[in-house]
């Protein structure tokens, strides 16, 4: 969904609405109230537009993560308790809210982010769609089966987990907040939610929401900070019975490793190469477009992003200069511009890591073509071109890292084993896109793929029914329709016998 408003009027809504956060530090919501970290501490939090302050965050550690925790660990009996039809009811509302606040929401995030309003006008939609999705489905949450035997009926039931701990990253923050939060609160689990120091706004506003939208104290608690200090605390706290985490592989190790002691059930979201393989048989025009757009909306930062083109041989060179003409036509722009697609990237780190890679493909021997740039940027801020490295092989480090930046490498293939092989050729395992016009190929290119997701003849459509996540590398676990309620639920089954069995008899 394309945004209504100009760029004037974003600019003006974006400074009404990001005024609060500069005029006082955002601290922490726990139990329903606004609390500065116990510690005192702050961090600042800069745009990326260019450089400039935007205001402090309360630094949370392990005693904030304590509060938030039993916050939660309080308000479980009540929430997990609630009929569904009530809780279905509350998140209805919050959808309703974030619909109303949409504007609001997206003017904050691309600020917040360097997200161009182009994708974060409907990002905010997304989210309430997925409030309704998993609100929907809260009555029947617990609903179980019945397994008949011979001799038994065996019936399934279940139950909310408990106060679980949600992590997130900063690449498409409120959307991907709600799709985690949301089924976890229709399941009837209480969330502290720790989101990633670089893009903390729309956190608080969603946390906000929720309560204004009935949702009881305790319920949502929002604890801000470094992964190292707060992350850590709440990956480790014992009353936290479960991690679910979007960033990178890295990263979702750690926190694999932290919460071993406490035997946490832990969910990840993690990094991709994902391949879009495109055979000579393919409608190419189509298939250049979903190319173009998997990897240079967004900025690039997104975990299915097809970051790997691998085209046949026959067609490849021809592919790869169409391809080339289409990147050069992406306009970099002021993220608040209805017309820009590229903005600028979310912090100076991420900045140089991404830019280092045009040296890095050189010196491996592939060639690098770069679209425009944005004459006008404003000094400071973490502006890229749009990157195309062509001529390249899969051993080089442009194919096998994941780069979360508006960079695609292009690389030729034989015939379909070869494709394959190149395809599930690096650590990661989340999506791949495969384009041809034979029925049976795409069938056997589908199964062979490894990959947690294929879509055929098609860009990421997502269908929110369907499950989510990754192999290898990628994850752990599957979001999306029931799969989400696996995770954030215990299963219990009864058996109750039929008085016809045998029972065994032992002594005299």
């Amino acid at each position: 969904m394309a945004s209504t408003h100009t760029l004037e009027e974003n600019l003006t809504a974006a400074e009404q609405h990001l005024a609060r956060f500069a005029a006082e530090p955002l601290h922490h919501l726990i139990n329903g109230e606004l609390v500065p970290s116990v510690s005192g501490e702050t961090f600042t939090n800069e745009s990326p537009i260019d450089g400039s302050h935007l205001g402090d965050v309360s630094a949370g550690d392990a005693a904030d993560i304590d509060a938030a925790a039993i916050a939660a660990a309080e308000a479980f009996g009540v929430w997990s308790t609630m009929p569904g039809t009530e809780r279905k009811a509350i998140l209805h509302r919050v959808a309703d809210l974030i619909e109303e606040n949409a504007h609001r929401i997206a003017v904050t995030e691309c600020v917040d982010t360097g997200q161009t309003m182009r994708f974060m006008s409907a990002a905010a939609l997304r989210g309430a769609a997925n409030f309704r999705f998993f609100a929907d489905r809260a009555p029947a949450a617990s609903d179980g089966q019945s397994l008949p035997d011979a001799h038994h009926i065996n019936y399934t039931s279940r139950k909310a987990i408990g106060p679980v701990g949600v992590i997130t990253p900063w690449n498409t923050p409120f959307m991907l907040s709600t799709w985690k939060i949301a089924p976890a609160l229709a399941a009837g689990c209480t969330v502290v939610h720790k989101p990633a120091e670089w893009s903390p706004y729309t956190a608080h506003l969603l946390a906000e929401i929720a309560l204004e939208a009935g949702l009881p104290a305790g319920v949502l608690n929002v604890v801000h900070g470094l992964g190292e200090t707060a992350g850590k605390s709440l990956t480790e706290h014992e009353a936290i019975k479960a991690i679910a985490f979007v960033g990178e592989s890295s990263t979702g190790s750690m926190i694999q490793a932290q919460g071993a002691p406490t035997l946490k059930r832990v969910h990840f979201e993690l990094g991709g190469k994902n391949p879009v393989i495109v055979f000579d048989d393919a409608n190419i025009e189509r298939a250049l477009d979903a190319a173009v757009f998997m990897i240079y909306s967004l900025n690039g930062e997104r975990c299915t992003s097809s970051s790997r083109v691998l085209v046949q041989e026959s067609i490849y060179d021809d592919f790869v200069q169409r391809l080339a003409e289409k990147m050069k036509g992406v306009p970099v722009g002021h993220p608040l511009d209805p017309s820009s697609v590229i903005g600028p990237l979310i912090h100076p780190r991420h900045y140089e890591k991404v830019c280092s890679f045009k040296d890095i493909a050189t010196a491996d021997g592939a060639t690098v073509v770069e679209g425009a740039s944005w004459d006008d940027a404003p000094e400071g801020g973490n502006w890229v071109s749009p990157m195309l490295f062509t001529g390249a092989r899969n051993d080089m480090r442009v194919a096998q890292e994941e780069i979360f930046g508006p960079a695609l490498t292009a690389i030729p293939f034989t015939d379909e084993a070869d494709a394959i092989k190149i395809a599930n050729d690096v650590e990661y395992g989340l999506a791949g896109y495969l384009w041809t016009s034979d029925v049976g190929r795409a069938l056997r290119v589908s199964d062979a793929l490894e990959a947690g997701m294929v879509w055929v003849n098609s860009q990421n459509v997502r269908h929110l029914p369907t499950p989510f996540g990754g192999t290898k590398r990628s994850g752990i676990g599957r979001d999306g329709g029931d799969w989400s309620f696996d995770f954030y639920m215990e299963t219990k089954n009864v058996s109750v016998a039929l008085d016809t069995h045998t029972i065994p008899k032992l002594g005299t």
